[in-house]
């Protein structure tokens, strides 16, 4: 059941007094957040039933977050309190019929007694035999009430909150040990887990990327430009905000709470040209946008770019639920850089979605014959048997252009356009399952990678020739590839690029990386076979 929480939190001073008192006893951890281990020991005081509870944690977690801050905590509060008072949660009597404002705080029994307690003596936890906190349960109302079994981990909150925990304590350890992040991919941060699902938008120059994007917010953006010619110079990615206003790419990437700090590595002449837009707006507190640079044709544009520009838009690639590729009529020639960012994507086939824009500017026998040039040319750069979904249409606010178009081509653009917002709209549902997705791809990579390490390890000498060794090792990479393969029966196809391996290689002294350590391996393979199942198992899709 949806339920607009808004009224709720509203309460008179002398209640937040009460409420900012009660936050702080049951905060166990002391860094400004309820996780659902507190809540279960705290919200129990209430006596109320568990099916009560869960709807309280729902409401009061309307962002999914797996955890309550002060705001949200009090709203679970008042919340409580309505139902001990005998009203039912509807949306009746959360806007309107209640005074959030003058509502008692609900009975919590026991709770004074220990408030005095705590006074006392200060709240430690009790170790173990082995000196050890004992971890917490994890909140009842989320858990079957048949299964008894529990995600081994401690003060996991939600199917995120777990696959930080899951990372941390065995996947971060391999990555960091083989150097998995100078090699393929930046070390993850929490906000990696956190973020928003993401949309990128790709194409060449005025094939109405931005004009997608505004279409679909129905208003500007804060540093959006409009042109025929090559208008968009930067990456700018499009958020919700408290207010409007555009973020330079250097103070955006160095902030701990946004997913952007693996973009340092592109160097300040990437960040010069990446940016933040921020403004409120319904669809950006599910979605966030990408609006990238206007792909250039020629060999020449590709030295003019002062950065890295595929290697970014690869970057992006892995962390974005959805990616565009928008195409002009007019435009259909795909171009030698559009050619390598398309190949760039490689492995996120599932994630691209063809959208042919402004197909009202040519008529329907016109835009037969352009449907069939796109997909001819898409052949040959995708190079996959399978067909891809191509959305036809104009995405911007103006009308269609029924002269050029006739009445098939505007049912069928209306047709095509609900299909996309269908898709769009789909997002945020599917992005727990392509997070969790994206993290067992990873671990995979990185096992690899760590078996590949420890290989060129292996075959290093102990005393004489160890520069000569190495650089036959880089010569004959794809051979060391196979023998990897062969020994530890892994699938060939999850094997990194040889060359761009190579190239990465080629600035280390294989003679000081690590040995394989078992241990790393078995807990990584024990994480993907017991830990993330049972995670899926006890914890529901936050966005469902």
């Amino acid at each position: 059941m949806e339920i607009d929480s808004s009224p709720i939190c509203k309460c008179s001073k002398e209640h937040q007094k009460i409420y900012e008192e009660w936050f702080n006893y049951s905060d166990s951890d002391g860094d400004g957040r309820i996780t659902g281990n507190d809540a279960i020991k705290f919200f129990g005081m209430s006596n109320l039933p568990r099916p009560d509870l869960k709807q309280v944690w729902a409401i009061a977690d309307s962002k999914r977050q797996g955890f309550l801050g002060l705001k949200e905590f009090i709203a679970a509060m008042q919340l409580i309190s309505l139902v001990q008072g005998g009203h039912a949660l509807t949306n009746e009597s959360l806007n309107g019929e209640v005074d959030f404002e003058n509502l008692k705080p609900p009975v919590m029994e026991g709770l004074d007694a220990l408030l005095a307690k705590k006074k006392r003596a200060p709240k430690t936890s009790e170790p173990d035999l082995n000196g050890s906190t004992q971890p917490q349960q994890s909140p009842a109302w989320f858990t079957s009430a048949k299964s008894a079994k529990k995600v081994p981990l401690s003060s996991v909150t939600s199917i995120f909150d777990g696959l930080k925990k899951l990372y941390a304590q065995k996947l971060k350890p391999l990555e960091v040990t083989y150097r998995f992040n100078d090699f393929v991919s930046p070390l993850l941060a929490n906000s990696d887990f956190d973020a928003k699902p993401m949309v990128m938008l790709l194409g060449q120059y005025s094939t109405g990327k931005t004009t997608f994007i505004k279409h679909l917010l129905k208003s500007s953006y804060p540093g959006a430009h409009i042109g025929p010619e090559p208008t968009t110079d930067r990456f700018v990615v499009v958020m919700n905000g408290p207010d409007d206003r555009s973020i330079p790419g250097n103070t955006i990437a160095v902030q701990a709470d946004m997913p952007y700090s693996g973009l340092t590595t592109f160097g300040t002449a990437f960040l010069s040209k990446f940016e933040c837009s921020q403004m409120p707006h319904p669809l950006l507190e599910q979605i966030t946008f990408v609006d990238t640079p206007g792909v250039l044709s020629g060999e020449k544009q590709r030295t003019q770019r002062s950065y890295d520009f595929t290697g970014v838009t690869s970057w992006f690639a892995a962390k974005c639920d959805l990616i565009l590729l928008l195409f002009d009529p007019h435009k259909l020639d795909i171009s030698d850089e559009f050619k390598r960012v398309i190949s760039s994507l490689r492995g996120h086939d599932d994630k691209i979605r063809i959208v042919l824009n402004k197909a009202d500017q040519v008529d329907t026998q016109q835009l037969m014959r352009v449907y069939g040039a796109l997909m001819w040319s898409l052949g040959k750069v995708l190079n996959t048997p399978e067909v891809n979904r191509v959305y036809i249409g104009s995405f911007n606010d103006k009308p269609v252009n029924e002269a050029a178009a006739g009445p098939l081509g505007r049912e069928l653009f209306e047709k095509e356009q609900d299909d996309l917002l269908a898709d769009l709209k789909d997002i945020p549902k599917k992005a727990c399952d392509r997070r969790i997705n994206e993290f067992v791809k990873r671990a995979r990579a990185a096992k690899i990678h760590a078996y590949i390490i420890s290989h060129l390890k292996k075959e290093m000498p102990a005393m004489m020739g160890k520069a000569k060794t190495q650089q036959k090792l880089i010569d004959n990479l794809s051979d060391e590839f196979l023998k990897v393969q062969r020994e530890h029966h892994l699938p060939i196809g999850d094997f990194p690029n040889v060359e761009h391996f190579r190239e990465a290689l080629s600035g280390y002294n294989i003679d000081k990386f690590e040995k394989l350590k078992p241990k790393m391996i078995q807990a990584v393979d024990d994480m993907l076979g017991y830990d993330i199942p049972d995670l899926l198992k006890n914890f529901r899709n936050p966005y469902d």
